[in-house]
C-alpha cells in the first residue's frame, strides 16, 4: 500500500492459493478411485481430509506426492505445476508426505533418520527435535526400538527437516492412543502458522482433527461431498455424520 492506495498485485499474491489441484483423477491401472478432485488452499491453512475407510484419501495423498501417477488433472505449488508421477519433483517444490506406515529407516538412529531427510535450507535437527520433547532424549536410539508415538514424532520431525511448503499427513493416529494424538496435533497447527505452510491432514479422530483445522473436506467414493469451515462442523456433527453416508448438503464453495 502506498499513500493509502492498495497494491493489487501484492494483495492478489498474498491470497493466491499455495496448493492448487484441478480435476485430479487417481487410482490404480484402469481402476479410478478419486474422481475430479479440485482444491485451492492458501498458505497458513490446515485442511482436514475426512471420510470413511476406502473413500480414496490415501490414494489422493499418494498421488499429490507424486508416488502414484495421476490419471488426469494437475497439481501446482504457488502457481508452478508439478509433473505427475515424479516424487522428486514434488519434493523439490516443497510437497512432503508423512505416510501412514511412517516409512522410517528402522535400522538407523533418530539422528541418522533426520540427517537423511535434511533439506537444502540447512534445517537444524536441534531446532526440529525441540518441537518433540519426547524425542529429544531418544536421539541415539534406533528408530525400530522407538514406541509407536515416538516413531510418529520422528516421522513428523523428518518431514519438517525438509522445510515443507505443503505437508501431507496420512493417518497420524494409526495405532496410537488418542492422548498421544492429541499431544501431536498442536505441531500440525504450528507448521501452518509459523512456516506459512499448507497442511492436509487425513485423520480418523475427527473431533481432534477439527480442533486444529481451518477447513474440512469429506471424501466419499472418491468425490468431495462436503467442504466447510472446520469451526462450523465442530458445532454441526449431524451434518458431518450425514456426509459420511454420502449426503450432499447445500454446497457452499470455500473462498
Amino acid at each position: 500500500m502506498t499513500d493509502g492506495v492498495i497494491d493489487l498485485t501484492e494483495a492478489v499474491g498474498r491470497y493466491a492459493p499455495l496448493l492448487s489441484c484441478r480435476g485430479i483423477k487417481a487410482g490404480y491401472g484402469r481402476n479410478t478411485i478419486v474422481r475430479s478432485f479440485d482444491l485451492d488452499v492458501e498458505a497458513g491453512t490446515v485442511v482436514a481430509l475426512l471420510g470413511p475407510n476406502g473413500a480414496g484419501k490415501t490414494t489422493l495423498l499418494t498421488t499429490l506426492a507424486g508416488l502414484l501417477p495421476s490419471q488426469a488433472g494437475s497439481v501446482a505449488i504457488a502457481g508452478q505445476p508439478i509433473k505427475p508421477g515424479r516424487p522428486a519433483a514434488a519434493s523439490r517444490a516443497g510437497l512432503v508426505l508423512v505416510p501412514d506406515d511412517r516409512a522410517l529407516f528402522t535400522s538407523l538412529t533418530v539422528d541418522d533418520n533426520l540427517a537423511a531427510a535434511r533439506g537444502s535450507h540447512g534445517t537444524s535437527a536441534d531446532d526440529v527435535v525441540a518441537a518433540f520433547p519426547g524425542l529429544a532424549r531418544r536421539r541415539g536410539v534406533l528408530a525400530g526400538d522407538l514406541s509407536g508415538g515416538e516413531q510418529q514424532m520422528l516421522a513428523m520431525a523428518r518431514a519438517l527437516m525438509q522445510d515443507p511448503r505443503v505437508l501431507l499427513i496420512d493417518e497420524m493416529s494409526m495405532g496410537l492412543a488418542p492422548i498421544i494424538v492429541e499431544s501431536l496435533l498442536p505441531t500440525v497447527r504450528r507448521v501452518a502458522d509459523e512456516h506459512d505452510a499448507v497442511v492436509v491432514l487425513v485423520e480418523q479422530h475427527v473431533g481432534l482433527a477439527l480442533e486444529v483445522a481451518d477447513r474440512a473436506l469429506v471424501l466419499v467414493h472418491g468425490e468431495v461431498v462436503l467442504d466447510r469451515p472446520a469451526a462450523e462442523l465442530r458445532n454441526s456433527p449431524e451434518v458431518l455424520e450425514a456426509a459420511y453416508f454420502g449426503h450432499r448438503p447445500d454446497r457452499r464453495a470455500h473462498g
